[in-house]
């Protein structure tokens, strides 16, 4: 699954099910999706974007692994953080999320997956991450094959993958390549960011409602 910033607790259903995830920041970095922005209720309740301060890349051949933050970066992110009262107050309490959350450091993609460890980590969901950037697979696979070539390098048999992979990916050729595919069941519950969620609500309560949408297809 590509690296989404501090995503909806169903993504991480995919750590709950899996026994080892890989980031895929080996594909086109898609400026319209959830890799380098999420959505946070501001001062009024209204739900708005909070954008990560990327430097502008070549739009159709920049892959997620290659992007870079813009030279004042830091500032630029801690005046984006005082619009959303959540992160204000998670900045007053300090601690680890804060720290991750708030300083940019090497590459988007090293912030956006540290984001995932500890998330993952605090809803004791704790799993391998493998990033496909590091597994040297072939660019002239496209799509479904790249996926199994991904499963193939780390050893895997089975591919889960969130529910709207069912328009992409064919069982068939799963099959072929002797890997089972499944799907996620649409997730009940909240799609807020769990950056937010996390500020308002305890793990445990997070984490029962992803163990109550594991159902596999």
């Amino acid at each position: 699954m590509q690296p989404y910033f501090m995503p909806y607790a169903g993504y991480f259903r995919l750590l709950a099910v899996a026994d080892i995830f890989v980031a895929f920041d080996c594909v086109q970095f898609p400026r319209r999706g959830w890799v380098h922005r999420n959505r946070l209720s501001d001062s009024a309740g209204t739900e708005k974007w909070l954008t990560l301060p990327l430097l502008k890349s070549d739009r159709d051949s920049t892959r997620i692994c290659d992007l870079c933050f813009r030279k004042e970066a830091q500032e630029e992110w801690l005046a984006e953080i005082m619009r959303f009262p959540s992160l204000v107050d998670l900045r007053k309490r300090g601690g680890d999320l804060a720290k991750i959350s708030f300083e940019l450091s090497d590459r988007p993609v090293d912030y956006i997956i540290r984001g995932l460890q500890w998330s993952a980590r605090t809803l004791g969901l704790d799993r391998p991450i493998v990033r496909s950037s590091d597994l040297a697979i072939e660019p002239t696979l496209k799509a479904q094959e790249r996926i199994i070539e991904v499963v193939r390098r780390v050893g895997g048999h089975e591919y889960i993958n969130a529910p709207g992979g069912r328009a992409i990916y064919s069982k068939e050729a799963f099959d072929a390549a002797g890997i089972k595919l499944h799907f996620l069941s649409d997730y009940v519950g909240k799609f807020s960011s769990v950056l937010e969620r996390f500020v308002f609500e305890s793990p445990d309560t997070i984490r029962a409602e992803i163990e109550r949408n594991l159902q596999l297809d």
